[in-house]
Parts: structure tokens; C-alpha cells; sequence
């Protein structure tokens, strides 16, 4: 079989303009060449990437032996010049290691490449060009099918992946390059922005899918799911073939990369993507196209029930850790798309994780991609502390150090306790969410002799008040003033003790978990576990004054179906206080779960502040998987935001904040149970941000005292969110507040937190 080696101008290394052409007058006269060798040199189309023409010196041998002597002649004509030249190798990656001893030869001694480890491998020829190139990130994250568990964390992965793509210190796309897709219905809204992007395209397009990828048994294809797909209806989902289509259709890129994160469902072939791997990689390949690379994950998901640690799905944190932290082991200040793989690959292997795949047409595996950052920051004096360093890099850096504990939780470990984090202010967690700054100023603190601990519930007065309610017995209400939020900081004066109309402090205490300051009568409301029940206050010496009613239905046994110690946990109003929204924690026990996810109820109330409020609606909510109901907040008229929250032992807690929309849901005060509702009978929620996906941010060193897979994650209860700002630089924009509550306990922390908000339109 033949061998064909290219040797090629590699622009920009130095050297002389002629040195191709004497190459070639060398090779072509070489007396120790085999007979049968040809040499020539001639104008063709350069590498996939690079426009225009260009000469090259093609070489064809017929055995290794040839190579050899290629060698041989390659390193005299290198002898001959006694400097470096700016030619380099190509061969195809089956023939690498026999052609070895040409590139040795080629590359010589006093090679600036090889002195700097810069590029050591054969056929690196240029770098991804992130100017020229643009990228669709897809990421179906919810599925309405039962069969078809819901992958939340396909959401991180499309949030994570545009973050370090546009990172400048790692590839730097710029953000009208590059689109995220979330959950598309259509086809067309799913392959449409792959058409759109090409057309900006003329170095590489890059197409990332996260989702479960569905098999036609009887056409053996691979299918893209979409929300509303069904397992063994292949007409719900996405053919493969349809997005090839599109990829190939657009001319102007010359390269494409292609990233599939996705495996079949356990109903549809067992969760075992791993065993279909070559025939993921014979459906997804993209041959058609000039040069293409495609990375496939043969990793399967967790099942619905199962508690999810990771921030990312496992393939694509590590992909993300290799991008955000680079290789230390490797010697070259930039990494090949190649070599960011078999790092990923490395690091599954090592931790039992099934093994990803790829396939290289043309070598576009070698080229330049990502700088790799470990070795920027060795390079760097003062990389721990930079003299001058940008808001951007300093949230950059929070979320290296967070994601290397993600990735430590996706391997099964968890997080030691008692690590320090040293944390810059915060960062973007999602599009429609930035962490501006956290305190833990208010944890553990005395407050004349009184500890300010058990925080479950906030309420703000005023733009830099709140009220803060704790759980804990005998039942207090802390008075709260905040300053800036971007810098936040927090004083608390002395808590208040809740009285009953006896005027004496509860007995078991109240176990207060929601708070409703009312507006303009000097009341709040205040709901309980116990009972439940929700009683009001007068807030200048916290006595109870009265008490609204709780359907019967919603109480604990006998007299209803409530979990008990899992009833009202949220409580909220609107701005005029016409309207009360009431959160139960968890299902009545006629009202179950689907696959993990709880259905609850959301009770409203009608009335006046400081007055008579009446039951008038009830609406169903479902959970994501594992998580629970902790708080509610109203926005605007008929929508709110929900806070979940999910503890795992030896894991940590899952805090997720969702825009839930009220308008023409369905009232269920007469649906005696849910665990049969249809889908459309929930009120829509969609993900607003996760906190495990905030850059750990603040001031000074914080003490990671328990397994988390971020810093930031705690026992987040309480939630309230301000009003919109009409005018100046944040318009359109909410501050967001979160409240910890420590349960007394040493290990855990009292932590208020700071955002800044946009509703999705």
C-alpha cells in the first residue's frame, strides 16, 4: 500500500520562502530514494480551514522501508540548511506512527516547535480560527413522555459549554458566533439555527447536542429527541440525517466539529449507549464534509429517581474542566481538539466511567483549538493574584475552582469538608440570573445573647430591609438592614419573639416557614407546619392577632392528606396584597409523584391586607426530580418564582430557582388527587437559574464545612425578589435575595445572597 507524505509552508514559523522548493530539488535527486518513490511538487488547495492555494511537496513511498529512506534524505537536506525551516508534515492519521522518522528528521534540532513543546505531534497545521467560526449548542433538558426521564443537568451543559467557549483565555468565540438552543419543539427549531450559524462559518462550525438520542431498531439510525418525543416513534424525534443535511449545505465552512453527548433511553435500548457506540459514530459521521472531528459520549444517564451531583452530565464536565483548566502534563501552550479528547477519555477511564469515542476525517483532531490554560497560568509571576484583573477574569477564576469540585463530585467523590475557597465577587449562573455578591455575616452571630440561626423565610420592607422569620423555638423574627447587593454586607438588630393572643411566647414554638409583610397595616403573615396554619402579627410586638383558614383537605391527618411536618413551607402575595399564594412542601398522599417528580399544591387566596382573606383557587405543581417546594415569590400577576431544594447525605442540596406561570391554569380544588393528572394540568415552570451553576463568589476565605458540589450550595429556604426597575443602566431587572437556614448546626451556614434577575420573555 502506498504511503503519501505532504510537506507544507507552515506560515509564521520563520525561515526562508524557498525552503519547499529546495526540499523538493533535494528529494528529487536523492540517490538513496527507492526507484519506485515519487516526488513533485505542485499548487493544490490547501488544509481544510486555510483559503486559497498553495505548493506542496507530495511523496509517495510504497513500504516502511521507503520511509526510511525518505528520512534519510529528509535529514541530510535539514543538515544542509543547518537552521530551522518553516516546513512541516501532513500524513493521514493511520500512517503517524510509521511516518515518525520523517517528522523526526524534518523537525531536526534548534526547532523552535520542538524546543517549546508547542506543537510535538505530526500534522498540527493551524489553529481553529474562533473569528472565523461559529457554534450551536443544543441541549434538550425536559421530556413529557414518562418514559423519558428529564436531564436537568443537560441545561448546565449548554451553559457551561458557552461560557468556556467564549472564555478568552480559552478559545474566545465571540457571542454573536456562537447560540444556545434550550429544549427546542420542532425539528425546525432544532436544525434552523444550525442553517443560520453556517452561513457566519468559513474557518469551522461547531454543533453540540445534549439529550437522550433515540435508535430506529428497524433502520438502524440515530434520532435527536426533543421534548415531546416518544421511544419507538422515531417521527417525534430528530433524524441525524436531517442535521448532516444541513451541515453539509453550507459551503463556506470548511471544517465541521460535531459533539454528541447523548445515549438511548432505558426503555428504549436498556440505557446502554456504550454497546452502540460504532453505530452512533457510522450515523453521526459527516464524511461529506471536507474535514470533520467528532466527539461522542458513550456514557448513559442516571436514572429519574437517582440524585444528581453532577453540575454537568459526566462526558461534558469533563470536557468543560479540560477546557477550563487545561493539561498540566501536556508541553504545549495550545491544545488540539485531539488532544482536549484523549484527556476526557483519560480521566473516564481512570474513574470506570464507559468510554467515549471519536472520529477524525482529515486530521482536523490535530489543529490547534483551546489554549491550554494550566500552562498560561505556570507562565504567569503573578497568576495567583493578578495586579490587574478584570471583574470578567476574576468570576472566570470562581468558576475554575468550581468546577474542579463538580468534577471531583461527577467521579464520586465528594467534597472534604473544611476546604477553604477563596472567592472573588460573583458571576452569570444562567441568562436570566447573575450573582452579585454573598455575606455570611450573619451566621452564628450573637445578637444580645441571642444566636441569629434557623432562618427559613425573608420578607423584604423597604428597597434595604427585610424581615427575617426563624424556625426555631421559640419563634423569632429578625429585623434585617442590607447594604449595596453588588458588595453585600448586613446587620441584624434584636429578633422579635412570636407571641400567641395570650401574648406569650409558643410553647413548641410555631416552626415558621413563610412570611408575607402586608402592605400598609403593620401586619405579616406567617405560616406554619404545625397544623398548618397561617396566623398574623402585628410587626410591632409580634403578638397574633388572628388567623386565616386552611382547607381541610390540606391539614394534617385526620382531618386531611398533608405530609405532616411537610405542609405550608412558602408563603407570598401580591404587591396590593389582593392576592395570597400558599406552597405545600410536599404531596398529599393521595397526590404521589411521577419518576421522582412531586405533585403538589399551590393554594391561593383572595382578600385584603390586614383583613379577611378566602380560599378561591388551588393550582398543581410538579417538582423537578428529587426536589421539593421551599418558596414562593410573585413577580407579576399570574406568575411566580419557585425555589426547590433537594438534600442528599454525603452529596450536598440541589437549590433551582423556576418562572412558574399562572395564567389559565387549571383550578384542582376539586381534584380529590393528582397522581393521575395529566401533563397539561401543571402549571409550566421553566429553569430560571441553578445555584450550583453561580461562580463561587464574595469576600475572604469560606469554609466549605460539608460535602457540596459547589460552595455556594446550603440549605437554602428563604426567597424574596424586588421590583422591576423601570429606569437607569438595570432596567428590566430584579434584585433576588436567598436566605440559608443552618438548623443550628456547626457544619452548616446562615448565608444571604445577592442577584440580579430578568424574566424570560
Amino acid at each position: 500500500m502506498d504511503i503519501e507524505l505532504r510537506f507544507e509552508v507552515d506560515e509564521g514559523t520563520g525561515g526562508s520562502p524557498d525552503d519547499l522548493r529546495t526540499l523538493y530539488r533535494h528529494l528529487a535527486d536523492h540517490p538513496e530514494l527507492p526507484e519506485g518513490a515519487r516526488v513533485l511538487i505542485r499548487r493544490e488547495p490547501v488544509r481544510p480551514g486555510e483559503l486559497g492555494t498553495a505548493e506542496v511537496v507530495l511523496a509517495v513511498v510504497a513500504t516502511a522501508a521507503g520511509v526510511g529512506q525518505l528520512a534519510v534524505a529528509v535529514r541530510s537536506w535539514r543538515d544542509a540548511v543547518k537552521r530551522p525551516t518553516n516546513v512541516r508534515l501532513v500524513v493521514p492519521a493511520e500512517h503517524r506512527d510509521v511516518t515518525r522518522p520523517v517528522d523526526d528528521a524534518l523537525r531536526g534540532s534548534g526547532d523552535p516547535r520542538r524546543e517549546t513543546g508547542e506543537e510535538k505531534a505530526v500534522g498540527v497545521i493551524g489553529r481553529i480560527d474562533p473569528d472565523n467560526s461559529a457554534c450551536v449548542l443544543i441541549g434538550v433538558d425536559r421530556y413529557y413522555d414518562q418514559e423519558l426521564p428529564s436531564l436537568r443537568a443537560v441545561y448546565n451543559n449548554v451553559e457551561q459549554l458557552y461560557d468556556v467557549l467564549t472564555d478568552e483565555d480559552v478559545w474566545g468565540v465571540k457571542p454573536g458566533r456562537i447560540r444556545k438552543v434550550h429544549n427546542p419543539r420542532t425539528a425546525t427549531d432544532l436544525v434552523q439555527p444550525i442553517r443560520e450559524m453556517s452561513d457566519l462559518a468559513t474557518d469551522t462550525l461547531i454543533v453540540y447536542y445534549a439529550g437522550h438520542g433515540l435508535k430506529d431498531l428497524l433502520e438502524d439510525e440515530l434520532y435527536l429527541s426533543l421534548p415531546t418525543s416518544v421511544p419507538g416513534q422515531p417521527e417525534s424525534a430528530v433524524r441525524y440525517k436531517a442535521v448532516k443535511q444541513a451541515i453539509t449545505q453550507s459551503r463556506q465552512a470548511q471544517r465541521v466539529v460535531v459533539i454528541l453527548d447523548c445515549c438511548y433511553s432505558g426503555v428504549a435500548m436498556d440505557g446502554a449507549m456504550s454497546t452502540a457506540t460504532d453505530d452512533i459514530r457510522a450515523d453521526a459521521g459527516v464524511d461529506d464534509v471536507r474535514g470533520s472531528y467528532l466527539m461522542c459520549s458513550a456514557a448513559p444517564n442516571r436514572k429519574a429517581l437517582a440524585p444528581s451531583a453532577d453540575v454537568c452530565t459526566v462526558f461534558t464536565g469533563e470536557l468543560v474542566d479540560v477546557l477550563r483548566h487545561g493539561i498540566p502534563e501536556s508541553s504545549g501552550l495550545t491544545l488540539s481538539l485531539g488532544a482536549v479528547f484523549r484527556e476526557v477519555r483519560r480521566r473516564l477511564r481512570r474513574d470506570n466511567r464507559p468510554q467515549p469515542q471519536e472520529q477524525d476525517q482529515n486530521q482536523v483532531g490535530d489543529l490547534r483549538f483551546a489554549h491550554n490554560v494550566a500552562l498560561r497560568t505556570k507562565q504567569t509571576p503573578d497568576a495567583a493574584v493578578p495586579a490587574r484583573e478584570t471583574r470578567r477574569h476574576r468570576v472566570r477564576r470562581g468558576l475554575t475552582v468550581t468546577a474542579a469540585i463538580i468534577a471531583a463530585a461527577a467521579a464520586g467523590a465528594a467534597v472534604r469538608p473544611g476546604i477553604d475557597w477563596w472567592r472573588e465577587p460573583g458571576g452569570r449562573c444562567s441568562p436570566h440570573a447573575t450573582l452579585l455578591s454573598y455575606t455570611d455575616e450573619l451566621d452564628k452571630l450573637d445578637v444580645n445573647g441571642e444566636q441569629v440561626t434557623g432562618l427559613s423565610a425573608i420578607a423584604l420592607d423597604g428597597g434595604s430591609k427585610l424581615l427575617a422569620l426563624a424556625d426555631n423555638e421559640p419563634g423569632r423574627v429578625f429585623p434585617l438592614a442590607m447594604g449595596d447587593p453588588e458588595h453585600l454586607t448586613v446587620t441584624a438588630r434584636t429578633g422579635q419573639t412570636l407571641r400567641d393572643q395570650d401574648n406569650e411566647p409558643y410553647r413548641q414554638g410555631i416552626d415558621g416557614e413563610g412570611l408575607v409583610i402586608e402592605n400598609g397595616t403593620g401586619t405579616m403573615l406567617v405560616s406554619s407546619e404545625h397544623g398548618p396554619s397561617i396566623r398574623r402579627f402585628r410587626i410591632s410586638d409580634s403578638r397574633e392577632i388572628g388567623e386565616l383558614p386552611v382547607p381541610a383537605a390540606l391539614r394534617d391527618p385526620p382531618d386531611g392528606s398533608a405530609h405532616t411536618g411537610r405542609t405550608i413551607e412558602s408563603l407570598t402575595a401580591t404587591p396590593e396584597g389582593d392576592y395570597l399564594y400558599a406552597g405545600w412542601e410536599a404531596p398529599l398522599s393521595g397526590d404521589g409523584d411521577q419518576r421522582g417528580r412531586h405533585r403538589l399544591r399551590i393554594q391561593r387566596y383572595h382578600g385584603e391586607p390586614g383583613g379577611d382573606y378566602e380560599p378561591d383557587r388551588q393550582y398543581a405543581y410538579e417538582t423537578d426530580a428529587g426536589l421539593y417546594l421551599t418558596e414562593l415569590a410573585v413577580v407579576e400577576p399570574d406568575r411566580l418564582l419557585a425555589l426547590e431544594r433537594q438534600y442528599v447525605e454525603g452529596l450536598g442540596n440541589a437549590i433551582r430557582v423556576y418562572d412558574v406561570d399562572l395564567a389559565d391554569a387549571e383550578d384542582v380544588t376539586g381534584q380529590a388527587s393528582l397522581a393521575n393528572a395529566t401533563a397539561d394540568v401543571f402549571v409550566p415552570s421553566t429553569l430560571l437559574f441553578d445555584l450550583a451553576a453561580c461562580p463561587a463568589g464574595g469576600r475572604g476565605k469560606v469554609t466549605a464545612e460539608e460535602p457540596q458540589s459547589n460552595p455556594l450550595l446550603g440549605n437554602v429556604e428563604g426567597m424574596a425578589v424586588g421590583p422591576e426597575e423601570t429606569s437607569g443602566p438595570h432596567r428590566g431587572t430584579r434584585l433576588l435575595y436567598l436566605v440559608s437556614d443552618d438548623n443550628s448546626n456547626s457544619v452548616q451556614t446562615t448565608r444571604l445572597y445577592a442577584f440580579r434577575i430578568t424574566l424570560p420573555d
